[in-house]
């Protein structure tokens, strides 16, 4: 069921402090943390608490939660110092939300990259 933790989710297990991660930020309704695999030198994950399978069935679901995964993104940013603020030393960041496995998603708990640190080229990949 949409929102109940699921056993056999990784994000679930993190959330429910199972699995260690090296949390950044956290709200009553996100937890932010480091990647265990950065893509760039800032690279910190931001999920829901209540499991969503992927950015679709949130954004569905949980319009709500998924504008705070949009302001803690943010807010990582800001304190990674990677935001865009006018004089400010930030370069600007990316947020990445994979849906499916075509795209890259490997767990299916919703949760948003936020990448930045270095010049991030488009198209990705």
């Amino acid at each position: 069921m949409a929102g109940e933790p699921q056993a056999d989710c990784l994000f679930c297990k993190i959330v429910a402090g199972d699995v260690p991660a090296t949390v950044v930020r956290e709200t009553d309704t996100t937890l932010a943390f480091r990647d265990i695999n950065p893509q760039a030198p800032t690279h910190v994950l931001v999920i829901p608490k209540a499991h969503h399978r992927d950015a679709a069935s949130l954004g569905a679901e949980a319009p709500q939660l998924a504008a705070d995964m949009l302001r803690e993104a943010g807010a990582v940013a800001a304190e990674e110092g990677i935001d865009v603020v006018e004089g400010g030393p930030g370069t600007g960041y990316r947020v990445v939300f994979n849906t499916g496995t075509g795209a890259g998603q490997t767990v299916f708990h919703a949760h948003a990259h936020v990448l930045g640190g270095r010049g991030l080229n488009w198209p990705p990949g």
